[in-house]
């Protein structure tokens, strides 16, 4: 079931209005607090990685949203997937390092996977609809 926050309203008028949009942005704010307990000799490494990998997620969603072309759209919407996978091996090697808890680790990923799957709709939604006109 979809969180009413969530809730996607029949047309679509800002890229706000995207469901994957408002979780990524969600997920950073999830990413910013989870880093802040990395080893502070990680601040310009791991930890700003994934940082920059989480910020890019929404970023690139919404900077796709603004592309004059479906086919620029979708290329900023692949972006996006390509920063998720980034941080999902980030967040692996964390938990190796002992940065985050196996608990943590678990919690970021089952988001970032919730993330992956309605990015993964949206660019297919996106392709069908530029092949049915």
């Amino acid at each position: 079931m979809i969180d009413q926050k969530y809730a996607t309203p029949e047309k679509i008028k800002t890229y706000r209005d995207l469901i994957v949009w408002s979780k990524s942005i969600d997920f950073v704010t999830m990413v910013y607090e989870l880093t802040r307990k990395y080893p502070k000799d990680e601040l310009y490494g791991l930890t700003l990685q994934i940082r920059r990998c989480a910020i890019s997620i929404p970023s690139n969603i919404a900077e796709g949203y603004g592309q004059r072309s479906t086919q620029d759209y979708i290329r900023f919407l692949q972006i996006a997937m390509g920063s998720l996978y980034e941080i999902q091996t980030q967040i692996q090697i964390s938990l190796n390092l002992k940065f985050i808890s196996q608990i943590d680790y678990n919690s970021i990923y089952e988001k970032s996977r919730q993330i992956e799957i309605l990015l993964r709709s949206l660019i297919e939604k996106i392709k069908s609809s530029k092949q049915n006109c």
